[in-house]
């Protein structure tokens, strides 16, 4: 056994230095109010029995806040110091259905696996449209993270557009203290043409895009409350699958996967990751195993306080 705070010890030397220089133990009246000496003189028989145990309470309070522990052998729990941001596109294309059941839907799947690959990674989340929205922070709270994810709902979405250098901003606010940051973005491609502007922010930032995109060449319609969503001429608006995306994950050395119905392509993205990201060593967190113990000097320190108080109120005459 062994304390965690040995300095409250300190405590008790001062104490005997009072008693010491008191000369007695019978002037404790000085040291008590009006009120306590009422309590704790019932006689002079005792007199001296109550301040020792109050005495003795004090010294087993001073013995509970130093902390008794039994030293058990520490935890060692291994931990990335990798943290990633994960974007989801929100604007209204993602609701096609030309991929089951909805472009959304299926990235808060294919997320969940993501997760399932994922080792000690810290994960943080975005939504985008036109603008960036923050999910989640930074964490390693899976689980808080899946209900986010599978609680996204487009028709809360009043933007328009898509934009991933929202994303790349946003992300590089989250990241700013690593010296390399990941993104892992799910989209359609977004409707834009070319990324220079993109690939320029990713580049002078130290951001690796790992683009998941979901869509199909054929395209889908975009389904409204009223309708089906049609440009101002009266057409029908079809969106398809951008490959043009492609450009900003291979310019900014991060990796470009089209949607598949495996359970294992994402994991070609966890390993892209891993390998994009290997001189990162992994470290161990030591978690202490202690077993404290400062319940029992302090429920015997109570046990002695009322005791003195109130024990000894059958012998007064």
């Amino acid at each position: 056994m062994s304390f965690d705070n040995i300095y409250a010890f300190y405590i008790l030397i001062l104490l005997a230095v009072l008693i010491f220089i008191s000369g007695s133990i019978k002037d404790y009246e000085r040291y008590f109010s009006a009120e306590m000496l009422e309590k704790i003189i019932v006689g002079k028989s005792t007199k001296k029995l109550n301040f020792g145990l109050l005495i003795g309470s004090f010294i087993f309070i001073i013995i509970a806040i130093a902390r008794p522990i039994i030293e058990n052998k520490p935890i060692k729990v291994p931990q990335s110091n990798i943290s990633i941001v994960v974007a989801f596109d929100i604007s209204k294309s993602m609701s096609c259905n030309d991929v089951y059941p909805s472009r959304l839907d299926f990235a808060k799947n294919k997320f969940t696996n993501l997760l399932e690959n994922l080792k000690d990674v810290k994960v943080g989340a975005l939504g985008f449209s036109s603008r960036s929205f923050l999910i989640a922070p930074i964490t390693n709270d899976y689980a808080t993270l899946k209900y986010l994810i599978k609680n996204i709902d487009l028709n809360l979405v009043s933007v328009k557009g898509s934009s991933v250098y929202e994303a790349l901003i946003s992300t590089n606010d989250l990241l700013k203290s690593e010296g390399k940051k990941a993104l892992i973005v799910f989209t359609d491609g977004t409707d834009s043409k070319e990324f220079s502007k993109e690939i320029a922010y990713a580049k002078e930032n130290k951001i690796k895009v790992f683009v998941y995109t979901i869509a199909t060449p054929k395209g889908g319609v975009i389904k409204l409350k009223d309708g089906i969503q049609k440009d101002k001429n009266g057409n029908i608006v079809v969106t398809r699958l951008n490959t043009n995306i492609k450009e900003l994950a291979f310019a900014s050395d991060g990796a470009y996967l089209e949607h598949s119905t495996s359970s294992h392509d994402i994991q070609e993205f966890v390993n892209a990751i891993n390998d994009k990201f290997k001189s990162k060593e992994k470290k161990d967190v030591i978690i202490k195993n202690n077993e404290e113990l400062f319940y029992i000097p302090l429920s015997i320190s109570l046990l002695l306080f009322f005791i003195a108080i109130s024990g000894f109120r059958g012998f007064r005459r």
